[in-house]
């Protein structure tokens, strides 16, 4: 009988084991036999834990998503003018453990799997939905009615270049994706701020 309070540490353990192995991969052509071996347990505990491959990987986006949405209102919550709350959520975007090669490859997986799968779409819409929502709000008090335009603006280029960074046509360190946002948010303030 297993222990009381292994089932959150083997599901844990899953959850990380797809994200590397996607990473290893490069694709979601992997099995959950390969899931769980890299896990350190058999294909059929995986199966009893999530059901399937489309499952584990669910819950593995579900975890990106989360550890994600923690940085986002941590830095948040340090920054205290419009204008640093905007670069807060550009910066948690680029967090170092979220710019990792296997998170980046996840993503992009992600964005394919969204395209069959009603549970990656749903993810992604809410995503992208709160990813628009943190922008625009400090947003629209720097630049008025020109914030949707720069909202989509700077989400498309964070989905940009994580599909560089996961394509291999461009590396890019977490630094360097940082200040190319933020080179391009300071550019359209100070158009703004133009007479």
């Amino acid at each position: 009988m297993p222990k009381i309070g292994m089932e959150p540490l083997r599901r844990s353990a899953l959850v990380e084991a797809t994200i590397i192995e996607i990473g290893r991969v490069g694709t979601l052509d992997i099995t959950v036999a390969q899931i769980a071996k890299r896990a350190g347990m058999s294909s059929a505990l995986a199966h009893h834990y999530f059901g399937g491959k489309e499952q584990m990987f669910a819950a593995a986006m579900r975890h990106v998503l989360t550890l994600y949405g923690a940085e986002v209102r941590g830095a948040l919550t340090m920054a205290d003018t419009p204008r640093a709350r905007v670069e807060a959520v550009i910066r948690a975007s680029f967090a170092p453990s979220h710019f990792r090669p296997e998170v980046v490859a996840a993503w992009l997986n992600f964005y394919v799997q969204a395209q069959r799968s009603d549970e990656a779409a749903r993810l992604l819409r809410v995503y992208h939905a709160r990813l628009r929502s943190n922008l625009r709000h400090d947003l629209r008090r720097l630049v008025g009615g020109r914030a949707d335009h720069l909202t989509r603006g700077i989400a498309a280029m964070i989905d940009g270049l994580y599909i560089r960074q996961a394509l291999g046509t461009e590396r890019l360190t977490s630094a360097d994706a940082v200040a190319l946002l933020l080179d391009y948010l300071d550019t359209h303030l100070s158009a703004e701020a133009r007479p």
